[in-house]
């Protein structure tokens, strides 16, 4: 029987009882229906996870018994960096979930000249919010046990130079496919667009940054699955997808 896992914000040891936050105490109560000495792993997104006893639940908390550490990773040897033009509703969702499923490290959503999302108010710490749960929830799900940051909103002429590794954006006019680049590090930095792709002065920008213009295949994909595309291919040639990934 598969045993839930959680993600906490807070500092997990063996030995000590903690009472969950609002949130996680509605889902382990009202979602999972955990009840009394039911087993759960918690994690907190720093490396390694545990293995709990649900010590109470009711109507005033939840209160987990924290018990065996394990040391426990499924990273991927090569480290990902995703900068992802933001797209419209659930299309950005969807690429955060899954860029996490897939073994990315790092993402960090841009403003592009073409991105159709504004921000006003209260809306983009609100946006950035949403994101951040849903990196947590992809992380439950996928069993990873280092969180992957997304950071603040960011311009792409403030992000490009400060990239490392091999530098690449999906350009479906690109000359390059993937298969003729080999990273010098296992560190790969992937730029994708948002709905409409790339301005000129955007590409030229990448590209003076270091970008390399790769293009997937002969079609023109769609910005959520672009991205998903691209992970899974940098995956299968440097990373661990399959027996035949080269690590460097």
């Amino acid at each position: 029987m598969r045993v839930s896992r959680l993600y906490v914000s807070i500092p997990l040891a063996s030995g000590k009882t903690i009472e969950l936050d609002e949130d996680n105490e509605h889902y382990v109560r009202t979602v999972l229906r955990l009840k009394k000495d039911n087993a759960i792993i918690l994690f907190n997104g720093e490396g390694g996870e545990f293995v709990c006893t649900v010590a109470e639940v009711s109507r005033k908390a939840v209160l987990i018994a924290v018990e065996q550490w394990l040391d426990r990773s499924i990273e991927s040897p090569l480290h990902i960096t995703l900068g992802l033009g933001i797209a419209r509703g659930d299309r950005m969702d969807l690429s955060v979930q899954k860029a996490v499923e897939l073994g990315a490290n790092h993402i960090t959503p841009l403003i592009t000249e073409r991105c159709q999302v504004q921000f006003k108010g209260e809306k983009k710490p609100q946006r950035l919010l949403h994101w951040q749960k849903i990196v947590q929830h992809a992380a439950e799900q996928s069993g990873r046990t280092l969180l992957p940051p997304l950071p603040e909103i960011q311009h792409l002429q403030d992000w490009v130079g400060n990239q490392q590794g091999l530098k690449i954006f999906l350009d479906p006019y690109a000359e390059q496919n993937l298969s003729e680049l080999t990273p010098e590090t296992p560190q790969v930095t992937l730029l994708t667009g948002p709905e409409g792709g790339f301005a000129d002065h955007e590409r030229e920008l990448a590209k003076a940054a270091g970008f390399i213009p790769v293009r997937l295949g002969q079609r023109i994909l769609r910005t959520e699955t672009a991205s998903l595309a691209a992970l899974a291919a940098v995956q299968m040639c440097w990373g661990d997808f399959g027996n035949g990934a080269v690590h460097l």
